[in-house]
């Protein structure tokens, strides 16, 4: 029997014609996935290395991805800001499962600006805003309510005022060197296209099995 998702030609990944730019096809993936209604598309795990080769991962959200890198933003305080700060080589995976699509980056981060993370700071909801300040995060704390009081708190200190960002507040961009596309298929015989960035800054595009 015939499986129309793992056979239209269309969804199939041939290295001869994809998309010569990985950020192109990412894109358009992303759209799909978008226009599917897929629950939170732009959710993915990012991967960290510490300085003493302990792995570790989480799900964080992408708000925006171009010629430049993919972009999230977090509390600079962290504990995966402080990976970063001692390793900045890391990765992302998105799975869009109903799709059988996965996507798997590799690279290196930087901070974005200051005027970068302010002006997407002020696109949040308020309620948002409120928790960049009232949560320490990846640090201890003794309750919920402790939590509860500092969110309070800073209602209070910004009633009918513009919150702004925190200083230990903004984003990241990671740049990519490995972009890895990968398509289910019948009998597992998966698609599976890499991207590596060359020295010159193009890309070459090779199959892996799968």
């Amino acid at each position: 029997m015939t499986d129309p998702l793992h056979n239209t030609p269309e969804d199939s990944l041939d290295e001869a014609s994809i998309d010569r730019d990985p950020i192109d096809l990412f894109q358009r993936w992303f759209r799909d996935a978008r226009s599917a209604n897929l629950p939170l598309p732009e959710a993915m795990t990012l991967a960290t290395v510490s300085s003493e080769g302990r792995p570790a991962a989480r799900m964080v959200l992408l708000k925006q991805v171009d010629q430049d890198g993919f972009v999230f933003f977090t509390n600079y305080n962290s504990s995966k800001a402080a990976e970063l700060e001692q390793n900045n080589a890391a990765a992302l995976v998105f799975h869009w499962a109903s799709m059988e699509r996965q996507v798997r980056v590799e690279g290196h981060v930087a901070k974005t600006s200051a005027a970068e993370s302010s002006a997407y700071f002020q696109t949040r909801p308020r309620e948002s805003q409120i928790g960049a300040w009232a949560s320490p995060q990846s640090e201890i704390i003794e309750s919920r309510a402790v939590l509860e009081q500092r969110k309070t708190a800073i209602e209070q200190r910004y009633e009918g005022k513009e919150i702004e960002r925190p200083h230990y507040w903004g984003g990241y961009r990671l740049v990519p060197d490995r972009i890895e596309f990968w398509k289910g298929r019948i009998g597992r015989l998966h698609d599976r296209i890499v991207y590596s960035r060359t020295v010159d800054g193009t890309w070459t595009i090779k199959r892996l099995a799968p």
